[in-house]
């Protein structure tokens, strides 16, 4: 169950400066290398180093069988210092 008054682990990373970040990756297909595939992943990371992609990358890499061809990101900060202010010692979007 969850308390009311929590906040959630994805708005905290926000208000930390994450942004959600979606990648397509563009991979070639372990039983047929001619054939290229593509996974979309998205999660909040930091820009401009994005941790968390690096990360899936190197497991992406180290772990599964298709090798990577290319990797589209896109990235966009949903929470901007305009829209967040503090209220009664609370931060509340308006």
């Amino acid at each position: 169950m969850v308390e009311k008054d929590t906040v959630s682990r994805d708005f905290r990373k926000q208000v930390l400066g994450y942004g959600l970040t979606t990648a397509e990756i563009v991979y070639r297909r372990p039983d047929r290398r001619w054939l290229l595939q593509t996974y979309v992943w998205q999660d909040y990371d930091m820009f401009p180093d994005f941790p968390a992609l690096k990360d899936f990358l190197a497991f992406w890499e180290t772990r599964l069988e298709g090798p990577l061809f290319a990797v589209t990101i896109a990235h966009s900060k949903l929470i901007k210092p305009a829209e967040l202010r503090a209220v009664d010692g609370v931060l509340r979007l308006h």
